[in-house]
């Protein structure tokens, strides 16, 4: 086997050394359509038939016609819009709805608008019918203006003219090969049959490209859905996508388009609570990160919605809040009640709501449409809130595959996301009903406790990727200056918050005051001690002083008694020697 392999290989490489030339790329013509383009890798087949194919009211018509729009309008290929079905009015207004102006276009000769009312006697000749007469018609519409692009709507209706089937699809075959012939880029809309994607069976002979259509309800819950059912020639993406017809046309989404290839930044933004920046290593998210705040109702979810949204207008930069469950002059009255004004921001053009109930429209519309707004719009942040409420769309599994790409779209763009989930009480709160805390990058949690008859709020960091954070909990509070975090108090029976927290914290203050009042008593009675000890030392030394003066005195008397005897003693020898002399005989006698 792995001989084998290896000839392969050998083989492979050889082939690549050789002169071989590789078969030319296909060439394409670009549709303008925002996602499909990508889908089919450039568009549809350049100088081919494409086939359009899907039920009423999915949107073949819209989607051919604005390729023909755009053609003329952003590529320089002036078409032909030939209809079978509605008149030349009728596609006017049609298309105005989409923000199309076909009038300057066919005053420019940019574009031709043919309606072909189907008789028998109009394409009958010699017994037989044949499509000899739209040949004439078409052509000349194509050589007036040079056009390169085509359009046939709806093609079916030709067999409902005709009753020789065969012999129209021969006529058809013909027409197609002529186009072809002619190098036009030809899109064809028709029926969907039951069992086979046309009703007469043309993705046979029109094979190129076949694109499928299909609006289908879910839930009571309408969904557009897009599917490229085979490309001749060419790689293309081969799931269904989501496509929506607004105001500007078409926009598919190439959910394949999807990676992980995305650039990530190493910049921080702040959170709007300085607090938990301190918790988040002191500096917040990471710029184009994803954020999950999950908690119970009334927590405080929407209140930290708003402190990102006016920190990141406070910056200068654009962000963009879905909501779907409060209207935008909902939230901005709630939010100034806590001294966040949103207002002026709005005003500004800096911070711009969306809000809509997420049974409007299916998942992926929703999808579909939050893309096309954040390419227009350009945020920095956005903020979605909560996304537990877009599981009422569709199934659990539904959302999360949406929620998930929307996120990997964001990263892609480099958009801060914020997304808050409702959390239902009796579960485990370390987890989300739609499973996304595995691809987010900071998860914060909000929960409320209930002690000593009240609710208090708690708020703790679960994870957040390439940063240290705070592992501790902490209580918060929302004050008419916004949320405020203070610390929690841990005491013996464990986290205590609000009332409980007020109560233990005066209950310490009134211990350690009457600990420094005990010392206060303290201090003064050894101050006394102090002072009498000393008094008496005074007392002490003032009477050794007293002594050591009445013995100096003493001292000094004695001294003085002891001179006068000396004294008084040298008189009376000085006295009797004198008298000796004087009588020395009757002094011996005696």
């Amino acid at each position: 086997m792995f001989c084998r392999d290896s000839n392969l290989i050998y083989n492979f490489l050889l082939m690549a050394k050789s002169k071989v030339k590789p078969l030319p790329l296909l060439e394409k013509a670009p549709t303008g359509i925002t996602g499909f383009d990508q889908i089919t890798g450039g568009g549809v087949p350049k100088g081919r038939p494409t086939l359009i194919c899907g039920s009423a009211g999915c949107g073949k018509s819209l989607m051919a016609t604005e390729f023909l729009i755009r053609g003329a309008t952003e590529f320089g290929e002036p078409g032909v819009l030939m209809t079978f079905e509605e008149t030349a009015d009728d596609i006017r207004k049609n298309v105005a709805s989409l923000g199309f102006d076909i009038d300057d276009l066919v005053a420019s000769k940019k574009l031709i608008i043919d309606h072909v009312h189907v008789e028998r006697s109009e394409i009958e000749e010699n017994g037989e019918y044949d499509l000899e007469g739209l040949f004439i018609r078409l052509g000349y519409a194509i050589d007036s203006i040079g056009a390169k692009r085509v359009m046939l709507d709806t093609i079916e209706t030709l067999f409902s003219g005709l009753s020789n089937q065969g012999i129209l699809r021969a006529e058809l075959r013909r027409l197609f090969g002529w186009l072809k012939e002619r190098g036009m880029t030809t899109l064809i809309t028709g029926e969907r049959g039951d069992g086979s994607l046309t009703r007469q069976g043309l993705e046979e002979y029109v094979s190129d490209c076949v694109v499928l259509l299909d609006h289908r309800v879910y839930g009571q819950i309408s969904t557009r859905r897009l599917r490229v059912v085979k490309y001749r020639g060419s790689t293309h993406g081969t799931n269904e996508y989501p496509f929506l017809i607004d105001e500007q046309g078409i926009s598919v989404l190439p959910i394949t388009s999807s990676g992980m290839d995305y650039e990530v930044s190493n910049e921080r933004v702040g959170t709007g609570v300085s607090e938990l920046d301190e918790m988040l290593d002191g500096q917040g998210y990471y710029r184009g990160s994803t954020i999950l705040l999950s908690g119970t109702a009334g927590t405080g979810k929407s209140s930290m919605c708003a402190h990102l949204a006016y920190e990141t207008c406070r910056r200068g930069e654009r962000c963009m809040y879905f909501s779907f469950e409060e209207s935008p002059s909902q939230i901005q009255r709630n939010m100034k009640t806590i001294g966040i004004d949103l207002a002026p921001y709005v005003r500004k053009g800096l911070l711009q709501f969306h809000s809509s109930r997420p049974t409007l429209q299916g998942l992926e519309m929703h999808l579909v449409s939050m893309h096309k707004m954040i390419e227009n719009f350009g945020p920095a942040t956005v903020i979605v809130d909560p996304v537990s409420n877009l599981s009422t769309a569709g199934t659990l599994d539904d959302s999360t595959a949406m929620l998930a790409r929307l996120i990997e779209y964001l990263r892609k763009k480099e958009i801060t996301a914020f997304l808050s989930s409702l959390t239902s009480g009796g579960r485990s709160l370390e987890q989300t009903d739609e499973g996304l805390s595995s691809i987010v990058d900071t998860w914060l949690l909000l929960r409320d406790v209930e002690l000593g008859g009240e609710r208090n709020r708690l708020m703790y960091v679960l994870k957040s990727r390439g940063m240290a954070h705070s592992n501790q909990v902490r209580e918060f509070v929302i004050t008419s200056k916004g949320i405020k975090l203070v610390p929690v108090y841990l005491g013996t029976e464990g986290v205590l918050t609000g009332s409980a927290r007020v109560a233990q914290e005066t209950k310490n203050m009134k211990e350690q005051m009457a600990a420094e009042e005990e010392l206060d008593r303290k201090r003064l009675a050894l101050d006394h001690r102090r002072k009498a000890l000393e008094a008496q030392i005074v007392s002490l030394q003032a009477e050794i002083a007293s002594e050591e003066e009445e013995y100096s005195r003493e001292a000094s008397n004695k001294k003085q008694r002891d001179e006068k005897i000396r004294e008084d003693r040298n008189l009376m020898l000085t006295s009797r020697r004198s008298d000796y002399k004087k009588t020395p005989k009757q002094t011996s006698k005696a």
